[in-house]
Protein backbone atom coordinates (compact mmCIF):
# COMPACT_ATOMS: atom_id res chain seq x y z
CA UNK A 1 0.00 0.00 0.00
CA UNK A 2 1.64 3.13 -1.33
CA UNK A 3 1.73 6.20 1.22
CA UNK A 4 -0.54 9.39 0.74
CA UNK A 5 2.60 11.72 0.20
CA UNK A 6 4.57 9.05 -2.16
CA UNK A 7 6.36 10.52 -5.12
CA UNK A 8 5.75 13.62 -3.80
CA UNK A 9 8.31 16.79 -2.75
CA UNK A 10 8.06 19.13 -0.08
CA UNK A 11 9.51 22.45 1.58
CA UNK A 12 8.74 23.44 4.64
CA UNK A 13 10.27 26.70 6.22
CA UNK A 14 11.36 27.28 9.97
CA UNK A 15 11.49 23.48 10.02
CA UNK A 16 14.86 23.00 12.44
CA UNK A 17 12.89 23.02 15.59
CA UNK A 18 9.09 23.05 17.20
CA UNK A 19 6.25 23.33 14.98
CA UNK A 20 7.87 23.21 11.43
CA UNK A 21 10.07 20.18 12.47
CA UNK A 22 7.42 18.14 13.74
CA UNK A 23 5.55 19.03 10.25
CA UNK A 24 8.79 17.82 8.48
CA UNK A 25 9.09 15.00 10.01
CA UNK A 26 5.32 13.95 9.05
CA UNK A 27 5.66 14.98 5.38
CA UNK A 28 8.12 12.51 5.27
CA UNK A 29 6.64 9.37 7.78
CA UNK A 30 4.00 10.09 4.72
CA UNK A 31 6.36 9.26 2.06
CA UNK A 32 7.10 12.92 1.12
CA UNK A 33 10.86 13.59 0.40
CA UNK A 34 11.36 16.92 2.21
CA UNK A 35 13.90 20.09 1.93
CA UNK A 36 14.12 21.04 5.22
CA UNK A 37 14.88 24.61 5.86
CA UNK A 38 15.82 27.38 9.15
CA UNK A 39 17.66 30.17 9.29
CA UNK A 40 20.81 28.63 11.71
CA UNK A 41 23.88 28.68 12.49
CA UNK A 42 26.28 25.62 13.21
CA UNK A 43 26.26 24.36 16.94
CA UNK A 44 22.59 25.92 17.76
CA UNK A 45 20.76 22.17 17.47
CA UNK A 46 21.21 21.16 20.84
CA UNK A 47 23.20 18.10 19.64
CA UNK A 48 26.97 19.72 20.77
CA UNK A 49 28.03 19.23 16.95
CA UNK A 50 29.30 22.16 16.75
CA UNK A 51 29.31 21.82 12.54
CA UNK A 52 25.27 20.93 12.38
CA UNK A 53 22.36 23.36 12.06
CA UNK A 54 18.85 22.64 13.15
CA UNK A 55 17.79 22.27 9.62
CA UNK A 56 20.47 19.72 9.03
CA UNK A 57 19.48 17.74 12.14
CA UNK A 58 16.09 17.39 11.36
CA UNK A 59 17.04 16.11 7.40
CA UNK A 60 19.21 13.65 9.20
CA UNK A 61 16.78 12.39 11.23
CA UNK A 62 14.22 12.01 8.20
CA UNK A 63 17.22 9.89 6.44
CA UNK A 64 17.82 7.39 9.13
CA UNK A 65 14.26 7.02 9.22
CA UNK A 66 14.56 5.65 5.79
CA UNK A 67 13.42 9.00 4.40
CA UNK A 68 14.72 11.41 1.85
CA UNK A 69 15.68 14.92 2.97
CA UNK A 70 18.10 17.96 2.39
CA UNK A 71 18.81 20.62 4.37
CA UNK A 72 18.26 24.58 3.43
CA UNK A 73 20.37 27.04 6.00
CA UNK A 74 18.56 30.10 4.00
CA UNK A 75 16.65 32.87 4.72
CA UNK A 76 12.72 32.94 3.28
CA UNK A 77 12.44 36.64 3.51
CA UNK A 78 15.25 37.15 1.18
CA UNK A 79 14.10 37.23 -2.42
CA UNK A 80 16.88 35.30 -4.11
CA UNK A 81 17.52 32.78 -1.40
CA UNK A 82 14.16 31.93 -1.42
CA UNK A 83 14.40 31.80 -5.09
CA UNK A 84 17.43 29.47 -4.15
CA UNK A 85 15.29 27.17 -1.81
CA UNK A 86 12.65 26.16 -4.90
CA UNK A 87 15.82 25.56 -7.37
CA UNK A 88 16.99 23.17 -4.69
CA UNK A 89 14.00 21.30 -4.34
CA UNK A 90 13.76 20.81 -7.81
CA UNK A 91 17.31 20.05 -8.27
CA UNK A 92 17.35 17.47 -5.62
CA UNK A 93 14.02 15.66 -6.49
CA UNK A 94 12.96 16.52 -9.82
CA UNK A 95 9.81 19.09 -9.02
CA UNK A 96 8.60 20.90 -6.00
CA UNK A 97 4.59 19.48 -4.87
CA UNK A 98 4.37 20.91 -1.92
CA UNK A 99 5.09 24.17 -0.08
CA UNK A 100 4.54 24.89 4.12
CA UNK A 101 5.44 28.00 5.33
CA UNK A 102 6.01 27.82 8.53
CA UNK A 103 9.49 30.38 9.46
CA UNK A 104 8.58 32.94 11.54
CA UNK A 105 9.40 35.38 15.16
CA UNK A 106 8.40 37.26 17.83
CA UNK A 107 8.91 40.70 18.56
CA UNK A 108 6.46 41.29 20.94
CA UNK A 109 5.18 44.85 22.21
CA UNK A 110 2.20 47.31 22.15
CA UNK A 111 1.57 49.16 19.69
CA UNK A 112 2.29 52.38 21.39
CA UNK A 113 6.23 51.33 22.49
CA UNK A 114 7.06 49.41 19.40
CA UNK A 115 9.71 50.25 17.13
CA UNK A 116 10.30 50.79 13.29
CA UNK A 117 12.48 47.94 13.51
CA UNK A 118 10.50 45.52 15.68
CA UNK A 119 7.64 46.01 13.14
CA UNK A 120 9.49 45.65 10.11
CA UNK A 121 11.48 42.12 10.99
CA UNK A 122 8.18 40.61 12.10
CA UNK A 123 6.28 41.70 8.69
CA UNK A 124 9.13 40.69 6.85
CA UNK A 125 9.85 37.24 7.98
CA UNK A 126 6.34 36.43 8.43
CA UNK A 127 4.60 38.30 5.33
CA UNK A 128 7.14 38.62 2.59
CA UNK A 129 8.74 35.35 3.86
CA UNK A 130 5.52 33.63 2.46
CA UNK A 131 5.42 35.36 -0.72
CA UNK A 132 9.00 34.99 -1.50
CA UNK A 133 8.22 31.11 -1.38
CA UNK A 134 4.99 31.43 -2.83
CA UNK A 135 6.16 33.43 -5.24
CA UNK A 136 8.61 30.80 -6.78
CA UNK A 137 6.74 27.76 -6.32
CA UNK A 138 3.70 29.23 -8.13
CA UNK A 139 6.44 30.46 -11.06
CA UNK A 140 7.40 26.63 -11.28
CA UNK A 141 3.66 25.10 -11.06
CA UNK A 142 2.33 27.17 -14.05
CA UNK A 143 4.84 26.83 -16.15
CA UNK A 144 5.15 23.00 -15.09
CA UNK A 145 1.29 23.73 -16.29
CA UNK A 146 2.05 25.09 -19.46
CA UNK A 147 4.11 22.40 -20.66
CA UNK A 148 1.59 19.68 -19.37
CA UNK A 149 -0.92 21.13 -21.36
CA UNK A 150 -2.98 21.07 -18.44
CA UNK A 151 -3.04 21.32 -14.32
CA UNK A 152 -0.20 19.76 -12.03
CA UNK A 153 0.33 18.86 -8.72
CA UNK A 154 1.07 21.87 -6.18
CA UNK A 155 0.00 22.32 -2.18
CA UNK A 156 0.81 25.26 -0.49
CA UNK A 157 -0.04 25.60 3.76
CA UNK A 158 0.34 28.74 5.04
CA UNK A 159 0.92 29.31 9.00
CA UNK A 160 -1.50 32.23 10.48
CA UNK A 161 -2.74 32.83 13.58
CA UNK A 162 -5.31 33.58 16.18
CA UNK A 163 -3.62 36.43 17.60
CA UNK A 164 -4.94 37.65 13.51
CA UNK A 165 -8.47 35.90 14.57
CA UNK A 166 -8.64 37.45 17.89
CA UNK A 167 -6.78 40.57 17.86
CA UNK A 168 -3.84 40.30 19.85
CA UNK A 169 -3.21 43.42 21.97
CA UNK A 170 0.42 43.08 22.79
CA UNK A 171 1.66 42.17 19.16
CA UNK A 172 0.53 44.45 16.56
CA UNK A 173 3.38 43.43 14.37
CA UNK A 174 2.17 39.71 14.54
CA UNK A 175 -1.72 39.69 14.33
CA UNK A 176 -0.82 42.27 11.15
CA UNK A 177 1.72 39.59 9.28
CA UNK A 178 -0.98 36.87 9.86
CA UNK A 179 -3.89 38.40 8.77
CA UNK A 180 -2.15 39.38 5.38
CA UNK A 181 -1.13 35.91 5.45
CA UNK A 182 -4.79 34.67 5.11
CA UNK A 183 -5.22 37.67 2.17
CA UNK A 184 -2.14 36.43 0.11
CA UNK A 185 -3.40 32.38 0.53
CA UNK A 186 -6.99 33.35 -0.66
CA UNK A 187 -5.58 35.51 -3.74
CA UNK A 188 -3.46 32.81 -4.49
CA UNK A 189 -5.88 29.89 -4.03
CA UNK A 190 -7.81 31.61 -6.62
CA UNK A 191 -4.55 32.63 -8.95
CA UNK A 192 -3.27 28.78 -8.98
CA UNK A 193 -6.85 26.94 -9.06
CA UNK A 194 -6.50 26.24 -13.19
CA UNK A 195 -3.13 24.95 -12.75
CA UNK A 196 -4.05 22.44 -9.79
CA UNK A 197 -2.28 24.50 -6.96
CA UNK A 198 -4.27 24.51 -3.68
CA UNK A 199 -3.65 27.33 -1.29
CA UNK A 200 -4.56 27.19 2.37
CA UNK A 201 -3.79 28.82 5.87
CA UNK A 202 -3.89 27.40 9.65
CA UNK A 203 -3.70 28.56 12.82
CA UNK A 204 -2.09 26.22 14.93
CA UNK A 205 -1.43 26.49 18.70
CA UNK A 206 1.44 25.07 19.96
CA UNK A 207 4.18 25.47 22.77
CA UNK A 208 7.49 25.77 20.90
CA UNK A 209 10.89 27.57 21.25
CA UNK A 210 9.51 30.89 19.47
CA UNK A 211 6.04 30.57 21.88
CA UNK A 212 7.62 29.69 24.89
CA UNK A 213 6.55 33.19 26.74
CA UNK A 214 3.41 33.46 25.09
CA UNK A 215 1.93 29.78 26.49
CA UNK A 216 3.82 30.51 29.68
CA UNK A 217 0.22 30.52 31.55
CA UNK A 218 -0.65 27.17 30.30
CA UNK A 219 -0.44 24.16 32.07
CA UNK A 220 1.43 21.11 30.73
CA UNK A 221 -0.24 17.39 31.36
CA UNK A 222 1.04 15.95 34.61
CA UNK A 223 0.43 12.20 33.24
CA UNK A 224 3.34 10.93 31.81
CA UNK A 225 0.92 9.30 29.38
CA UNK A 226 -0.62 12.61 28.40
CA UNK A 227 -0.18 14.19 24.90
CA UNK A 228 0.60 17.69 25.70
CA UNK A 229 -2.64 19.43 24.30
CA UNK A 230 -0.15 22.48 22.57
CA UNK A 231 2.15 20.07 21.31
CA UNK A 232 3.00 20.11 17.91
CA UNK A 233 2.08 16.52 17.06
CA UNK A 234 -1.60 17.65 16.99
CA UNK A 235 -0.80 20.24 14.27
CA UNK A 236 1.28 18.32 11.94
CA UNK A 237 -1.20 15.63 10.33
CA UNK A 238 -3.90 18.47 9.19
CA UNK A 239 -0.57 19.57 7.57
CA UNK A 240 0.15 16.41 6.14
CA UNK A 241 -3.29 15.83 5.64
CA UNK A 242 -3.88 19.58 3.98
CA UNK A 243 -0.60 18.71 1.40
CA UNK A 244 -2.14 15.15 -0.07
CA UNK A 245 -4.22 14.53 -2.85
CA UNK A 246 -7.54 14.00 -0.24
CA UNK A 247 -7.71 17.57 0.29
CA UNK A 248 -7.85 18.86 -3.27
CA UNK A 249 -11.46 19.88 -2.31
CA UNK A 250 -9.88 22.29 0.25
CA UNK A 251 -8.52 25.54 -1.09
CA UNK A 252 -8.55 29.11 0.21
CA UNK A 253 -9.69 27.76 3.73
CA UNK A 254 -8.46 29.15 7.38
CA UNK A 255 -8.69 26.08 9.88
CA UNK A 256 -7.68 26.59 13.40
CA UNK A 257 -5.95 23.52 14.80
CA UNK A 258 -4.54 22.74 18.28
CA UNK A 259 -5.41 19.93 20.97
CA UNK A 260 -7.08 17.47 19.31
CA UNK A 261 -9.12 19.96 17.27
CA UNK A 262 -9.68 21.13 13.79
CA UNK A 263 -12.10 24.14 13.44
CA UNK A 264 -12.60 25.51 9.96
CA UNK A 265 -13.43 29.18 9.90
CA UNK A 266 -16.32 30.71 8.30
CA UNK A 267 -15.61 33.52 5.71
CA UNK A 268 -16.85 37.35 7.40
CA UNK A 269 -20.28 37.95 6.72
CA UNK A 270 -22.17 41.66 6.48
CA UNK A 271 -23.32 42.41 9.53
CA UNK A 272 -25.40 45.04 8.99
CA UNK A 273 -26.04 47.12 5.51
CA UNK A 274 -27.54 50.89 5.15
CA UNK A 275 -28.10 53.22 2.17
CA UNK A 276 -28.71 56.98 1.68
CA UNK A 277 -32.09 58.30 1.15
CA UNK A 278 -30.03 60.53 -0.95
CA UNK A 279 -27.24 60.52 -3.32
CA UNK A 280 -24.91 61.02 -0.84
CA UNK A 281 -24.92 59.96 2.99
CA UNK A 282 -24.53 63.38 5.55
CA UNK A 283 -22.78 62.93 8.72
CA UNK A 284 -25.92 63.29 10.52
CA UNK A 285 -27.41 60.73 8.27
CA UNK A 286 -24.60 58.45 8.92
CA UNK A 287 -24.85 59.14 12.56
CA UNK A 288 -28.46 58.46 13.01
CA UNK A 289 -27.98 54.91 11.29
CA UNK A 290 -24.43 53.66 12.48
CA UNK A 291 -24.85 55.52 16.02
CA UNK A 292 -28.31 53.26 16.45
CA UNK A 293 -26.31 50.55 15.11
CA UNK A 294 -23.36 50.53 17.36
CA UNK A 295 -25.33 51.04 20.24
CA UNK A 296 -26.80 48.06 20.20
CA UNK A 297 -23.69 45.83 19.84
CA UNK A 298 -21.54 44.33 23.15
CA UNK A 299 -19.57 46.99 24.30
CA UNK A 300 -16.04 46.10 23.72
CA UNK A 301 -17.05 43.63 21.00
CA UNK A 302 -14.44 43.87 17.51
CA UNK A 303 -13.78 42.72 14.30
CA UNK A 304 -11.80 39.94 16.05
CA UNK A 305 -13.94 36.82 17.25
CA UNK A 306 -12.09 36.43 20.50
CA UNK A 307 -14.23 33.45 20.96
CA UNK A 308 -11.78 31.46 18.63
CA UNK A 309 -9.43 31.41 22.07
CA UNK A 310 -12.13 29.25 24.03
CA UNK A 311 -12.30 26.22 21.20
CA UNK A 312 -11.47 23.18 22.46
CA UNK A 313 -11.43 19.16 22.04
CA UNK A 314 -14.90 18.11 23.29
Amino acid sequence: MSLPLEGLSAIVTGAGRGLGRAEALELARLGASVVVNDFGQPGRDGSGDASATPAESVAEEIRAAGGRAVAHQGDVADFDQARALVELAVAQFGKLDILVNNAGILRDRMVFSMSEEEWDTVVRVHLKGHFNTTHFASVHWRARSKEAGGPVYGRIVNTSSEAYLAGSAGQPNYAAAKGGIVGLTTSTALALAKYGVTANAICPRARTRMTEDVFAGYQEPSAPDQTDPLSPEHVAPLVGYLASPAAARANGQLLVVHGGMVAVMERPKVAAKFDTAKDVFSYEELDEALGGFFAGRPEGETFGAGEVLGLKKG
